[in-house]
């Protein structure tokens, strides 16, 4: 292939990624749902406009960093130190029940399998994925309703946070676990070498970047650097402790996330990451996504995958949140807020194709999964709270 007709393949994948992308916005999905539809257009399973590549893969690789360096950075440590056990026990949940259900429905539909088979991380992975909640969709219906600011809404935030933390180290065990070369005690050992070194390095990097933002505030150099902490921390997890790149990036963002200027640096890092590394991620998701073996049971393996990734969140938040003393009501609001997948789904898939923990015709499922959770929950929620309105009694 000439070396110029990545140009090609770059221009084609960003137009249509922008238009399918606000079609779908139109029609009230996530725009990144939108973005995953135009590379399955583009890609060889319909139009074949682009083939994926090598350097596609590669730019794709990053565009998942900068989205988790994102993540990061738009943690607020704050509020997630402030809401103490109930929204961890709350995560917790979010995390175990998908989990286990994920693992069994595998097994359900393909057998069961030995521990430590390669059949049974893959059936372990797709539990992992279930384990992922997307809360932008959630907290913008709360906003619309003016709701954010309360317990329940509060709650539902910060939960969906950790939820996020407590699954990336899931999926860095898992994906640990399943190298050939490693043992349970050296990923252990590894994960929690991982984290003390983030702990103690992060600390210090943050004095240094809290002093330069002091001296040099609000200056491009501080995000140049902070770029650079991101690949580096992404390179080291990798490198040094067999950890995913992404919880390398992730931890990077986390770090930054409490110094003045991390709001300019996040604005900074979405310029590219918007324009170009975004839209070659996602749509690199629909490019592989191969829909030319799709039969009647991946088809029944999705409609099921669906239907257990929701009911588990609302299954294993909503229970939580009855223990931790919420009302039936605003268990099952936290239930259903803690329902959406989103672009963490969507990583977390990505790592399994590229560690052999999962095929391109799965990705079918978690598309399916972000498209009716996107557009399920904000429905939901506005019946749930509408309700709530119904039972307050008219003035005199």
């Amino acid at each position: 292939m000439e070396a110029y007709s990545v140009f090609k393949d770059l221009a084609i994948i960003i137009i249509f990624a922008k238009l399918v992308g606000i079609l779908a916005r139109k029609c009230k999905a996530p725009q990144v749902v939108g973005e995953i539809v135009a590379g399955l257009l583009i890609g060889p399973s319909v139009l074949g406009l682009v083939q994926q590549t090598d350097f596609l893969m590669e730019m794709a690789e990053i565009g998942v960093v900068l989205l988790m360096f994102s993540a990061g950075l738009e943690t607020n440590l704050k509020e997630l130190l402030k809401t103490g056990p109930i929204a961890l026990l709350i995560a917790c949940a979010g995390v175990f029940v998908p989990l286990v259900c994920g693992t069994f429905l595998y097994m359900g539909f393909y057998g069961t399998a030995p521990w430590g088979s390669e059949k049974f991380y893959m059936a372990v992975f797709i539990g992992v994925i279930m384990t992922a909640t997307s809360v932008s969709i959630t907290v913008e219906s709360l906003k619309e309703m003016g709701k954010l600011k309360e317990k329940v809404g509060t709650t539902i935030l910060s939960a969906a946070i950790i939820d996020d933390v407590i699954g990336i180290i899931v999926l860095t065990f898992v994906v640990g676990f399943k190298s050939p070369e490693s043992n349970p005690g050296k990923v252990v050992i590894s994960t929690i070498l991982f984290f003390v070194m983030a702990l103690i390095l992060g600390f210090i990097l943050y004095k240094v970047f809290k002093f330069l933002d002091s001296r040099y505030p609000h200056t491009r150099r501080i995000p140049i650097i902070s770029l650079a902490l991101c690949f580096f921390f992404a390179y080291a997890a990798e490198k040094f402790f067999g950890i995913a790149d992404i919880t390398g990036a992730y931890v990077a963002g986390i770090i930054l996330c409490s110094i003045k200027d991390s709001y300019y640096i996040e604005e900074k890092m979405e310029v590219s990451s918007y324009m170009i590394f975004g839209p070659i991620f996602f749509a690199s998701i629909g490019l592989k996504t191969n829909i030319d073996n799709m039969d009647f049971s991946i088809l029944l393996f999705s409609i099921a995958f669906v239907i257990v990734a929701l009911l588990g969140k609302v299954i294993g938040c909503g229970i939580m949140g009855k223990l931790c003393r919420f009302n039936t009501m605003d268990s099952l609001k936290i239930g259903v807020g803690m329902m959406t997948r989103g672009e963490v789904a969507l990583i977390v898939a990505q790592k399994g194709l590229s560690v052999g923990l999962l095929t391109p015709i799965y990705f079918t499922s978690v598309i399916l999964l972000i498209i009716v959770s996107s557009i399920s929950t904000p429905i939901i929620l506005k019946l749930l709270y509408s309700k709530d309105q119904k039972k307050i009694p008219a003035k005199n």
